[in-house]
């Protein structure tokens, strides 16, 4: 039995983003006076929509920040994605195979704001691959690690979330994806995440955005085989 869909997260599975952001963010609450080494604000803020981590940041500051903080990091981040952004080596031929074995079959599922998911789509060459078919946990009723975003691309695509394929490489991004239901690989290209996201319930996690196509074929067959 075949998946009906494959449904992407956005950061870090498209496009190589999370690097540039992390950094962005590590300077402007360094700024407000909460000094972390990257690795630390990779570790608390990744996959994670920043306006509900909001009470956690006005605790570490001290300070009232509030949604106008935000959109200043996101105008400051978007700035930094627009000169640096880069497609995550093989999407692009990742892409191109699934929709030849399931044409139209694909949805970016993302907890990032809309205006960041269309410019690192649009700057990376991938927004046509998906159509109409992105979906922004910031404007569902929960974000991630919630189903929300994951239910509402299985809808929009007229399919059963548990029919469908989550491909994801947070702890948080992948507990969205198996709370919907659906079956979940962990894109890994650091080996030391791989641990975390089985220990969660992940099927399985590779390295390299090539093996994508092979694993999900391998799958389909042990689907068949019952």
């Amino acid at each position: 039995m075949t998946f009906s869909a494959v449904l992407f997260d956005c950061d870090g599975v498209l496009v190589d983003s999370e690097p540039i952001t992390v950094r962005v963010l590590r300077d402007m609450l360094q700024e407000e006076g909460w000094v972390m080494t990257y690795e630390q604000c990779y570790d608390w803020f990744i996959g994670k929509a920043l306006p509900d981590e909001l009470p956690t940041v006005r605790k570490m500051t001290g300070k009232d920040l509030d949604m106008e903080w935000v959109m200043a990091f996101r105008m400051r981040r978007n700035h930094a994605l627009s000169n640096e952004v880069m497609a995550i080596p093989g999407i692009q031929d990742t892409l191109d195979a699934i929709l030849r074995d399931k044409p139209g079959m694909i949805a970016c599922a993302s907890g990032a704001d809309r205006g960041k998911l269309a410019l690192q789509l649009g700057q990376t060459g991938l927004l046509d691959y998906f159509g109409t078919h992105i979906y922004s946990g910031a404007e569902t009723p929960r974000n991630k690690p919630y189903p929300d975003v994951y239910l509402a691309a299985a809808h929009g695509l007229g399919v059963d979330p548990k029919e469908c394929l989550v491909v994801e490489d947070s702890v948080t991004g992948a507990t969205a994806g198996l709370a919907a239901g659906a079956t979940v690989l962990g894109y890994c290209p650091v080996p030391d995440k791989q641990e975390d996201l089985r220990r969660l319930g992940v099927r399985d996690t590779f390295r390299r955005m090539d093996e994508l196509p092979t694993l999900i074929a391998k799958l389909e067959q042990e689907r068949v085989q019952g």
